[in-house]
């Protein structure tokens, strides 16, 4: 039997509902996360969990749980689903209330669900590497809140599916932000380079994890815009995430991304980041 998290609740899933007057269904009104477990242990779950309650702060919305709470109900949930290598994926809405764009009073409480889904390791795709397309970057300008409005995001996703490729590489007057579910980075001269921080890209845990291996390896990175020449000019491209670890791009609009193989440095981040899941998880094959 499969069960979820509602308001703090254990129930099955079969019994999870959600008010047509929910603000998350109605506005996407609301707030997520999603989370990484490796033997059935989440990877950088305070981190996750932080940003969660840092992004419902920006739409102000209180989040009604500490991290510390959550973190006991998510490992409760993990093991009464027996979970031992997917995710978990959480959100926040701002409540149930009578449909109207300002938002309802203090005592309307936020809805809160979560549920345990079992997903592989993008093995193969980590070693092959992802073919991607270009596209314009026609997002609301907050993205660093991982909000529930994702429309810009998933109509990307769905022209790079329609192209036969993997990612969507964004852009916003020739400068790459980020992808449709993940961040991009490229690296030239043996030095890695990714979008900084501000809020025209999420600041993906993934992506502050492999900077974090990079100041610890010395390998030279630095947050700074990139132009889409400098992709185009490129030694190795990879995208980075919590499902998709660090994955190679081998192919941009067609043409290949160096020689068309994932690059030395990118199997270096690799192997490290690895090495990051099994200090905090235990040996992963």
């Amino acid at each position: 039997m499969t069960y979820v998290i509602v308001n703090g609740e254990f129930i099955h899933r079969s019994e999870a509902k959600v008010d047509i007057e929910d603000r998350g269904y109605q506005f996407g009104d609301g707030v997520y996360e999603v989370i990484r477990v490796y033997n059935g242990k989440m990877f950088t779950g305070t981190e996750h969990l932080e940003r969660l309650i840092d992004s419902g702060k920006k739409i102000g919305m209180e989040i009604p749980y500490t991290v510390l709470e959550l973190t006991k109900q998510l490992k409760h949930l993990i093991d009464k689903n027996g979970l031992n290598l997917g995710t978990l994926y959480l959100q926040v809405t701002r409540g149930i209330a009578p449909r109207n764009h300002a938002f309802p009073s203090r005592d309307v409480l936020p809805t809160f669900v979560a549920y345990s889904k079992e997903v592989e390791r993008p093995v193969g795709n980590m070693k092959s590497g992802v073919k991607t397309i270009l596209n314009e970057d026609i997002r609301w300008l907050l993205c660093d809140i991982k909000s529930l409005n994702l429309l810009g995001n998933l109509m990307a996703k769905q022209k790079a599916v329609e192209a036969g490729c993997f990612e969507a590489i964004q852009h916003r007057d020739g400068v790459v932000t980020e992808g449709s579910l993940s961040n991009i980075s490229i690296i030239k001269n043996g030095k890695v380079i990714t979008h900084p921080a501000d809020n025209l890209i999420l600041n993906g845990i993934t992506r502050q994890k492999v900077l974090e291996i990079c100041r610890q390896n010395g390998i030279p990175f630095s947050e700074t815009q990139f132009t889409l020449g400098d992709l185009k000019d490129a030694d190795e491209v990879f995208l980075s995430g919590t499902t998709v670890e660090v994955t190679p791009i081998v192919e941009i609009e067609g043409e290949k991304v160096g020689d068309g193989n994932a690059g030395p440095i990118t199997k270096n981040l690799q192997e490290l980041f690895i090495k990051e899941i099994e200090k905090e998880c235990g040996a992963i094959s």
